[in-house]
């Protein structure tokens, strides 16, 4: 019998696990897939918004704010990518130059420091690749751009250690409840919880609707993003959008946390978790980005890829406890800015659930840092020490990005193991570089075998089905 279950181990629910970690409450995490942060966690534009685009007096205002502020604070003690660059909305007319100032003042209500509209001379000093058509320029200097799924992954680590149960292969197919007890079936069997939180991203609603009526509808909604090479990391110096519409904040340009750029999404309506891209979306994508950045060179794309977002017709995220359900708490519709607000939609979770009944008592000889090697960064010095502790750090397998074996096994060993070529490059970056895995792949598939003791040809490429070896090309025995 768990106290509390949460469902879902996106950025969302991770957070929770995080925090309630921090006390002697038995929690378990479950998700459907073979790692976390493999949902719209991992597919997303990778900023942490500043606050000025949500209405005042909505859920997305309120917890925007607060996370912008505690999230850099996780990404510090967690040591978790992270750069605060600023971002810049680019109005191309007179009319658009009104937008900026509604923003501003948006902003300002909300609680977001520091803003500025910068004239046009502003703007080509600070951003001379920033297209000449830019008339100005709204600044929001606190927006951050992190590496999500680290942050995910992380959060879910620290968890672990502080004896969180992770529950990964467990897809959740109805819930009952009992008196004051939630049995929640799956596809490994019941788990028992006297709390749940329904952190289950674009199908929380289906997650509420196993005990409840319908009371919000998720509608999904695909972006489409490139993701170029590090050549083009450093043309703009910040995140730059234009004007935000109906369909949200729009095409961005912005560095990466890894040096790369990244450019996208449009706004697709669609249905499940459909990640496929499109010519006419990539195009349209491609073609908003140079209106604001010319000079953008798609021949340097290395990657395509496309996220969906879990949107909701009120457009604000829906957080709340069950009137009919004590002690099950929906966080659904947790579009952006959720990647930005989900820390801090976390802390107000552990408030709701004390506020129902669950009992708090903060634990003894608490986990709440982390530290991982990264041998790109570190100097000559350092790498000649680690080399010297364990040699498998001077074996270089990912030569596009610096990573070694010793940086792969530990992937592998962590609070929460790599199973995955995709999981072991979303904890140290190995096959992230230009030839995302072409020479590393196969290497790191032998080490995973290795470490793990598994046949070869049970290492997947990310989610378990995601075949990579599926049979031998020749009889051994032939001649």
């Amino acid at each position: 019998m768990y106290d509390v279950a949460i469902i879902g181990a996106g950025i969302t629910g991770c957070s929770i696990a995080y925090e309630l970690g921090k006390y002697n409450v038995k929690t378990v995490l479950i998700e459907k897939e073979n790692d976390v942060s493999v949902g719209t966690t991992k597919a997303n534009s990778a900023i942490i918004h500043g606050g000025y685009d949500p209405k005042p007096g909505t859920l997305m205002a309120k917890y925007n704010i607060k996370g912008n502020i505690y999230t850099k604070e996780l990404c510090k003690k967690l040591d978790v990518p992270f750069k605060q660059i600023g971002a810049l909305v680019v109005a191309f007319s007179e009319e658009e130059k009104k937008t900026l100032e509604e923003l501003k003042e948006r902003g300002e209500k909300n609680g977001v420091p520091d803003m500025e509209i910068w004239d046009k001379a502003k703007l080509q000093k600070e951003e001379p690749n920033v297209s000449k058509e830019a008339v100005a320029a709204l600044l929001s200097p606190n927006v951050g751009i992190v590496s999500p799924w680290e942050l995910a992954i992380a959060l879910a680590e620290v968890a672990v250690q502080n004896d969180v149960d992770l529950k990964l292969n467990t897809e959740v197919t109805g819930i009952e409840k009992n008196d004051d007890t939630y049995e929640i079936a799956t596809n490994n069997g019941t788990v028992k919880a006297k709390y749940i939180c329904n952190a289950a991203g674009i199908f929380a609603d289906k997650v509420n609707e196993f005990i409840n009526e319908k009371t919000f509808e998720i509608n999904p909604n695909r972006g489409e993003y490139y993701l170029l090479d590090k050549s083009q990391g450093e043309l703009v110096n910040h995140v730059i959008f234009q004007c935000p519409n109906e369909k949200g904040k729009g095409v961005l340009v912005a560095p990466t946390v890894h040096g790369n750029l990244i450019v996208g999404p449009d706004s697709q309506p669609t249905s499940g978790n459909d990640t496929s891209t499109s010519s006419t979306g990539l195009n349209f994508v491609r073609n908003t980005a140079l209106k604001s950045v010319p000079g953008i060179n798609f021949r340097e794309s290395i990657r395509n890829f496309a996220g969906v977002r879990a949107r909701t017709k009120e457009h604000d995220f829906h957080i709340y406890e069950d009137k009919e359900n004590k002690g099950f708490i929906n966080i659904g519709g947790m579009e952006s800015p959720g990647l930005s607000s989900a820390t801090a939609v976390a802390l107000d979770i552990v408030k709701m659930l004390a506020d129902t009944g669950l009992v708090l008592e903060e634990k003894n000889n608490l986990v709440d840092t982390r530290k991982v090697h990264r041998f790109k960064h570190l100097s000559h010095e350092k790498r000649a020490e680690l080399v010297k502790e364990n040699p498998l750090y001077g074996k270089i397998i990912c030569r596009c990005e610096t990573v070694t074996e010793g940086e792969i096994v530990d992937a592998i060993h962590r609070p929460i193991p790599a199973t995955s070529i995709d999981a072991v490059k979303r904890r140290c970056n190995a096959g992230m570089g230009r030839c995302q895995g072409g020479f590393c792949g196969p290497r790191v598939q032998e080490i995973i075998s290795r470490e793990l003791n598994v046949p070869l040809k049970d290492v997947p490429q990310d989610r378990i089905g995601m075949d990579i070896i599926t049979g031998e090309t020749k009889d051994g025995g032939a001649k």
